[in-house]
């Protein structure tokens, strides 16, 4: 991919189902470690009436030569400017783990240029951004980080086991652990759409209370937590029911059934 000629919007979000018909996108942002293609089962479920956009980050996949964004908020800004080229409709976000601080961070980014935002954020897998915890897992050797990967899941313990591999998903592993542990909340325009939060009732790193406290960043009455069986990951487990909730809550914009 030439990237010095290819549009921000096409070289940030990738289309795996593509409907140029579709009432609405939910644009999506990956975990630490992730890349787009973690969305091709949810694009294909969501089509043709919700068009899923998959966030890919600098330093992966086919963007592996550019550099990795390793700051929450700037990660958040380059998305947000991509993200204007395709305004053309509604938009919700939706973010997992380190993804749902990106999301929430767009959607922020959005309020504050007082432009249309999203319709809704989805936030899954993390706490509340004012839930904070101190964690330095991005300052481990290369060893130690795979340990604290493989033991959460979510990676292809063939990938890290692979020194090759391992070479090549290390840094932008790094970069995103490094976003996700050095961001603090800061001041910033309230999100002004409704938020709904999904969690995993063992997940590790996010516990109820502070997946519920995601409601103090929601306006007023527009707050829900769904609790899903399951650890961080819980959302493979979980595919049909997750779908189905992203699908049920973004029915007031489709004929979905």
């Amino acid at each position: 991919m030439n990237n010095d000629a290819t549009p921000p919007g096409e070289l940030w979000f990738r289309r795996y189902a593509p409907s140029d018909d579709a009432a609405v996108r939910l644009v999506c942002f990956p975990h630490a470690g992730g890349s787009a293609s973690y969305f091709q089962p949810v694009a294909r479920a969501l089509a043709p009436k919700v068009e899923v956009l998959a966030a890919q980050y600098p330093g992966r996949q086919d963007r592996y030569r550019e550099p990795c964004v390793d700051d929450v908020r700037a990660l958040a800004h380059l998305a947000a400017l991509a993200l204007r080229e395709w305004d053309d409709r509604p938009f919700a976000l939706f973010g997992h783990s380190l993804g749902a601080m990106v999301a929430y961070e767009v959607a922020r980014h959005f309020a504050a240029a007082g432009d249309r935002g999203p319709v809704h954020l989805f936030v899954s897998g993390r706490r509340s951004p004012t839930r904070h915890r101190e964690e330095s897992a991005h300052l481990l050797s290369d060893e130690g980080l795979v340990a604290e990967v493989t033991a959460l899941g979510g990676t292809n313990p063939k990938i890290l086991a692979d020194p090759e591999m391992r070479s090549l998903v290390l840094p932008a592993l790094r970069s995103d652990y490094r976003a996700a542990e050095t961001y603090r909340h800061g001041p910033g325009a309230p999100v002004r759409c409704p938020v709904t939060a999904l969690t995993g009732d063992a997940d590790p790193r996010t516990s109820l209370e502070e997946a519920a406290a995601w409601e103090a960043h929601a306006p007023a009455g527009a707050f829900e937590l769904l609790v899903f069986a399951g650890d961080h990951f819980f959302l493979n487990d979980n595919a049909d029911g997750v779908v189905a909730a992203l699908r049920d809550r973004l029915s007031a914009f489709t004929t979905l059934g």
